[in-house]
């Protein structure tokens, strides 16, 4: 029982508490400072803008997602339109060419039946009234130039796709020689016929043109 230990222990216990209690005088100094700030309504624009930031945070991980690209363009209905308008003009253009060749074909075949069964023939008759070359003219060569053209045609055709095939470049390469053929055949025309009237007219000359042409059937 000392006393001046006592006053000691007295004094540290008594700079303890006093630390206690300016260390609790300044808590409640400042926890009101934050319990006026923040009203309901401070609390509700904390909510909010926790939200927003979620909503922003949603927003930025679509944008930075990987997005699905289509490779399939989007046409319009006038793309379409002019597409299978497109394609029916081809359709067209590819059958025009096809009937073509095709008619040269057949005129090319006639042209050979008149040179075999009906020129040759009365040419080996050798008939002294009868004008065989005055008759048919160049028919001949016009023959020779009709397969020529399908000869073209058929290059400029086969296995070469629709859009490709240049049929103009084959008539412009053969314009010099179908002008120069026909021109002969066509001054000749009126001629030819003048002179199968009055062949028609001789009964022997007429027969000869009979069986010829019976030939052909």
């Amino acid at each position: 029982d000392c006393p001046g230990k006592e006053g000691t222990g007295g004094r540290k216990r008594n700079l303890t508490l006093l630390r206690n209690k300016l260390y609790m005088g300044q808590r409640r100094r400042t926890e009101p400072v934050v319990e006026s700030t923040t009203t309901a309504g401070d609390h509700g624009n904390l909510r909010r803008s926790q939200s927003d930031r979620t909503e922003y945070s949603q927003k930025l991980q679509e944008k930075m997602a990987p997005q699905v690209v289509s490779f399939t363009p989007a046409t319009s209905p006038q793309e379409d339109e002019e597409e299978e308008v497109s394609k029916r003009m081809m359709a067209r253009r590819v059958k025009i060419i096809t009937e073509l060749m095709q008619t040269e074909k057949d005129y090319i075949s006639d042209l050979d039946l008149c040179i075999k069964e009906v020129i040759q023939p009365l040419r080996n008759k050798q008939i002294a009234r009868f004008d065989v070359d005055g008759l048919f003219s160049n028919i001949e060569l016009v023959h020779q130039l009709s397969a020529k053209l399908l000869s073209l045609l058929e290059e400029a055709t086969t296995d070469v796709e629709p859009p490709m095939q240049i049929i103009g470049e084959v008539f412009l390469q053969i314009k010099g020689p179908l002008e120069d053929t026909y021109k002969i055949y066509c001054y000749h025309h009126d001629d030819a016929h003048t002179m199968l009237e009055s062949y028609e007219k001789d009964e022997e000359l007429k027969q000869h043109l009979r069986d010829c042409v019976q030939s052909l059937k």
